[in-house]
């Protein structure tokens, strides 16, 4: 489903990515890996973007890389992390906004409760990693295969 907001974010990407840089010198994201019971892999389709993603964002000035990703997930999905998430991967996404980088950390132990974000997450799903959405992001994907199939890592996002 193409929302007005993913109609516009191409023309909005722009001066999103010029008041971060100039809030911040250097951007760091994070990414969560929570894998089900049944072994799926939870996912997000956010309202300004297309195609599945891992659930995640930017970390705040004064947040640490962990908290970040406890707050995303929680604000995202819903999902409440019980324990330190683990650091699996680290990665520059210099193709799409230099300077920036992301980190992904798997979630091992968690319960699900209702988001507290609204507006920006359209849908959340739990998909097998064998059998993701056909619009699930190249990034997605290739995270997937490292953590699933023993891809090797790629250092770019």
């Amino acid at each position: 489903m193409t929302t007005w907001r993913t109609r516009i974010e191409p023309f909005t990407r722009p001066i999103f990515f010029a008041v971060s840089r100039m809030r911040r010198g250097m951007t760091l994201g994070v990414r969560g890996v929570a894998i089900d019971t049944r072994g799926r892999v939870l996912l997000v389709k956010h309202t300004y973007l297309h195609g599945w993603w891992l659930p995640g964002g930017g970390v705040d000035k004064g947040e640490t890389t962990q908290a970040a990703v406890v707050r995303e997930l929680r604000e995202e999905a819903g999902l409440i992390a019980r324990g330190e998430p683990r650091l699996i991967s680290v990665h520059s996404n210099e193709r799409f906004f230099p300077g920036d980088h992301v980190l992904v950390f798997g979630v091992d132990a968690f319960d699900m409760t209702e988001r507290t974000s609204h507006g920006e997450i359209a849908e959340i799903g739990w998909f097998a990693p064998d059998a993701l959405p056909e619009d699930a992001t190249r990034a997605t994907r290739d995270r997937l295969a490292e953590i699933f199939d023993s891809a090797p890592p790629d250092p770019n996002w």
